[in-house]
């Protein structure tokens, strides 16, 4: 800050820098210490040391050049000591670190910032109740198909104090183990974490319901401008026009509404093909729909048990299963990979590996790096889904088909969420399988579900559906899906 107020013309020319040592001038290394010192002097400045009362200006290191010299060796000097402490520090703070994980020692270490809702006392740590309360509040709307930001302005209005009053820092604040009570920290270039280290804010059980939510499910936070009704089928990467395979977007009407504190009526809530919007001329059959008959059939259909039950199939963690088979055989050709371009870059005969290997060996690193954290995420959603029971999966449909109909924003936060966790891919024929030649009143869409299966719908404007069992529909899907 000193050298940029020089350079900015801040420190006039003629000015004395008085510090305690030369150590205390900078603590780079020694060259650049140096270096640092020779550009204050150049601008003019005398640097004194008030532990010796030794004077650097330019006058005075022309008339005795070998101070430039013994300022070198007093900052190698300082720079050694401070090396030899920050290593010694950083010896202690790892085996403190190595003795918390073997049980061996329970301490407090200064290292890393400690979450905001804890205390420090005596004994270890204790929850500050008052903001543990918000961020329990905060993981409980999360896992209910809150956005971030809806999530602080939540809080805010219960006058509930987070530890972040950001959506982006609330973001973060979610992946921290710390909510479990585990400290994480890198010391040394080695990565600690250690268990039990603070009070436990969640279970173990909400922390991976809670990372497999945010890596594994598309989450916006459904706001539409002049209101607040979340649509429940769009801007979750889920449903998609049958015929050009483009995402369908939803549309909020509010212009339509005449009277103040009207609600939107059904018709002003639409569900369009995104060709139609924003490719123009890709989409075959372009035509917006009411999505409230599209909606109301969906809650209905899988308001009922036998239908849930034919969704998933037989097993419902199959599809989790395949999928993380699937990758960990990726993890290992990838590690097989690189262990064969370790070996060629070791019995390079020069002993310089050539530059090929290197980037090759970097990017299978990467690639290995991004295949584990798939892994990670796909055995918590293995984890979960695991824990979830199908008993009861039927009512939590039915307790919110009634608030999802009357727009009430809770309700459809969390029903968008059941349609995350629910179904693949919902596919949407506005005009039918076969335009022109199906009624005009009805539309037909494909739910195909995590579990794998397929079950077609034909619904009309009342919101009435009738399964189907086209067979030209679902090949028509197969092509889509590949």
């Amino acid at each position: 800050m000193f050298l940029a107020a020089v350079e900015g013309g801040q420190v006039p020319e003629g000015s004395v820098l008085v510090v305690e040592a030369l150590d205390r001038l900078s603590r780079a290394e020694p060259i650049q210490a140096q270096a640092q010192l020779a550009q204050i002097v150049n601008a003019g400045i005398t640097v004194v040391t008030a532990s010796d009362g030794k004077a650097y200006s330019r006058a005075a290191l022309k008339a005795n050049p070998m101070d430039l010299v013994y300022s070198l060796l007093v900052m190698i000097r300082a720079h050694e000591e401070s090396d030899t402490k920050s290593k010694r520090v950083t010896a202690a703070i790892v085996k403190a670190c190595r003795a918390w994980q073997a049980g061996t020692w329970r301490g407090k270490l200064r290292n890393g910032k400690d979450p905001a809702w804890v205390v420090e006392t005596e004994a270890g740590w204790a929850l500050e109740e008052a903001r543990a309360a918000a961020v329990r509040e905060a993981v409980r709307l999360y896992l209910a198909g809150h956005s971030g930001k809806r999530i602080v302005d939540r809080l805010a209005a219960l006058n509930m104090a987070p530890a972040s009053g950001s959506s982006t820092s609330l973001y973060k604040l979610l992946t921290n183990p710390a909510l479990i009570g585990v400290k994480r920290l890198t010391v040394g270039g080695e990565d600690f974490e250690l268990q039990g280290y603070y009070p436990a804010l969640i279970s173990p059980e909400e922390w991976a319901d809670l990372q497999a939510a945010r890596t594994g499910r598309p989450r916006r936070g459904g706001r539409t401008g002049a209101g607040d009704v979340p649509h429940v089928l769009t801007g979750i990467g889920v449903t998609y026009c049958g015929y050009c395979g483009c995402a369908m977007s939803g549309q909020n009407l509010f212009g339509k509404i005449k009277k103040r504190g009207d609600k939107l009526k059904p018709g002003y809530r639409r569900l369009l093909c995104a060709g139609q919007q924003y490719a123009s001329g890709r989409c075959a059959y372009p035509k917006s729909r009411s999505v409230a008959p599209i909606e109301a059939a969906l809650m209905d259909y899988c308001s009922d048990m036998l239908n849930l039950r034919a969704l998933y199939g037989s097993d419902r963690d199959k599809p989790l299963r395949a999928e993380l088979a699937k990758l960990r055989g990726q993890a290992a050709e990838i590690s097989t990979k690189l262990e064969r371009v370790t070996a060629a870059m070791l019995a390079a005969d020069d002993g310089a590996a050539p530059a090929t290997f290197v980037r090759l060996a970097r990017e299978l690193e990467a690639e290995q790096l991004t295949v584990a954290a798939e892994i990670a995420a796909a055995e918590r959603g293995l984890a979960s889904a695991a824990r979830s029971d199908m008993a009861g999966a039927d009512a939590k449909w039915r307790e919110l088909a009634t608030g999802v109909l009357a727009l009430d924003v809770d309700a459809r936060l969390q029903a968008r969420q059941l349609v995350v966790d629910t179904f693949e891919r919902i596919a949407v024929y506005a005009s039918g399988l076969r335009p022109g030649e199906d009624p005009d009143d009805v539309t037909d869409v494909v739910l195909r579900a995590k579990g794998g299966v397929t079950r077609t719908l034909r619904i009309d404007k009342a919101g009435r559906w009738v399964a189907q069992d086209v067979a030209e529909l679902q090949s028509t899907e197969a092509t889509l899906y590949k």
